[in-house]
């Protein structure tokens, strides 16, 4: 392992290996939204149905979310940087793949590679930021900087896909990680601390049977508008789901080395910071998807204007982060991860309220309250992920952490779509009286205002856990003093002293 402390260089040498992590993350966080703006041109270009459509972000995210435990372990086990690189070559590849498809089978298998590679390099990335800034300021500031991407990726990827499609097109949303990708992963080696792994067995059948099981689960739930709830495909995916996941809880159980080792989640403020990650990534998808479409379909705007629209949520995450990285250690991590998913919740709450006729003043509100909520959410969420985890469990609770986001938005998605759906459907069949086109535009609104509401109902679910689960410990002097002159660094929990 490369030893940071004893070269000359080493406050410019962190600071690359941060420019070139938060790149990274920045990458495969944008994957998350940056087709949402181009789908209506993905669905004329490739001839998607409006159900089947969904499938283009639900194949990134599912097999993004049910991966991430696995490529946190193998971070562990065969070392950061290596399967850091790897995981940035496999985006890179699948990307290219992606914006040169030419089918809708193509372009949904190279979102699920994408996937892939997304799983291996996050974890990995957060893990290496762990290991390679000191406990304090320099690594409050490192997590402020990648949760800071974490949080507004979303926000801008829409903004560039929205200038992709626009001035190119939808193709262009795949080709853009290519070079970023290449930078990347020449970068990699020259930058960043060669990490060796801790070794040990990987829980291949573990990770085979959860995320088997939350795919045919997104799948029910996906499939069920369109087939009907007590379809025969809709029930048998249920039940495939439920067999999965009881068998993946029993292979854990037995395992030597589980995928999720039991005692891990006995923690009180790790287990209820993935619960509070899961709700929020839940919102968050509801909030972007939904908005989007709204924006585009019902309020007119072009691609670019809808993408440039959000501009205010990475504005609000970035001065944030900043804010925190100073006053974090001073006032602690709960004050903060509770006022801000409320914060997300009053923002897409008051989304809820748009129409068609509403102008951009009305959207600016609650897009600065959802980005002031999120900044507010994702620092402390990083740092209470890694909060007392030994070195050879950090690619574990790094890819805890961005499970619980993925897998609550999937989940959250497939729910939100199927609400909306189904609220659309009902009122097509309460709107006789009126015209088929205002009564498809006053379904469709309906619809949108009844998904985000109750995407906002998760985030105040998201604000109850962290109000009444997280417990941010107090560290006495002497124990910091201890844990920082300690030969295996750990992560200790941040909070007021």
């Amino acid at each position: 392992m490369t030893d940071f402390n004893s070269a000359e260089s080493t406050h410019d040498r962190r600071g690359l290996a941060l420019v070139l992590i938060a790149a990274a993350q920045l990458m495969v966080m944008l994957d998350l939204t940056i087709t949402n703006v181009a789908l209506p041109s993905i669905q004329t270009s490739l001839h998607f149905s409006t159900t089947n459509l969904t499938w283009v972000i639900d194949a990134y995210v599912l097999v993004f979310g049910g991966l991430l435990l696995l490529g946190g372990r193998v971070g562990d086990i065969f070392g950061r940087r290596r399967m850091f690189f790897i995981g940035i070559g496999i985006f890179a590849l699948a990307s290219l793949l992606g914006g040169v498809a030419t089918t809708q089978g193509l372009l949904v298998g190279a979102r699920a590679l994408q996937g892939v590679g997304a799983a291996i390099a996050s974890p990995t990335a957060l893990a290496l930021i762990a290991v390679t800034f000191p406990e304090g300021s320099a690594r409050n500031r490192a997590m402020a900087v990648y949760a800071a991407m974490t949080a507004a990726g979303g926000a801008l990827g829409l903004i560039l896909g929205g200038a992709l499609v626009e001035s190119a097109s939808w193709r262009w949303v795949f080709f853009v990680n290519v070079p970023i990708g290449v930078v990347v992963m020449i970068a990699t080696p020259l930058v960043l601390p060669r990490i060796d792994g801790h070794g040990g067995r990987l829980d291949v059948p573990g990770a085979v049977t959860v995320s088997g099981g939350v795919a045919f689960l997104v799948y029910g739930l996906v499939h069920a508008p369109t087939a009907g709830w007590g379809a025969a495909s809709t029930l048998s995916a249920f039940a495939a789901a439920v067999v999965l996941l009881v068998v993946f809880a029993l292979i854990e159980r037995r395992s030597q080395q589980p995928l999720i080792p039991p005692h891990f989640l006995r923690h009180r403020n790790r287990a209820g910071g993935y619960i509070t990650m899961m709700l929020i990534g839940a919102s968050m998808l509801s909030l972007l998807f939904f908005l989007t479409q709204f924006l585009q379909e019902q309020m007119h705007y072009s691609s670019l204007r809808a993408g440039v629209s959000y501009l205010p949520v990475p504005i609000m995450v970035a001065g944030t982060s900043v804010f925190l990285s100073k006053k974090i250690k001073r006032f602690g991590v709960r004050i903060f991860l509770t006022t801000g998913p409320l914060l997300v919740a009053v923002g897409i709450l008051w989304a809820s309220f748009l129409t068609p006729t509403s102008s951009y003043w009305h959207v600016l509100g609650p897009l600065v309250t959802f980005g002031l909520g999120m900044g507010f959410s994702f620092v402390p969420l990083t740092l209470n992920a890694v909060s007392s985890v030994q070195n050879h469990e950090q690619g574990l609770a790094s890819s805890l952490l961005n499970t619980s986001q993925q897998i609550g938005g999937s989940l959250g998605l497939a729910v939100l779509v199927t609400v909306s759906a189904t609220v659309r459907s009902h009122q097509l069949t309460q709107s006789s009286t009126l015209s088929a086109a205002q009564a498809q535009i006053n379904a469709t609104v309906q619809g949108f205002h009844v998904a985000l509401r109750v995407g906002a109902l998760s985030a105040f679910l998201a604000f109850l856990t962290a109000l009444l689960v997280v417990r941010a410990p107090r560290m006495h002097h002497r124990e910091a003093g201890a844990a920082s002159s300690a030969a295996q660094p750990t992560s200790t929990a941040l909070s007021g002293s």
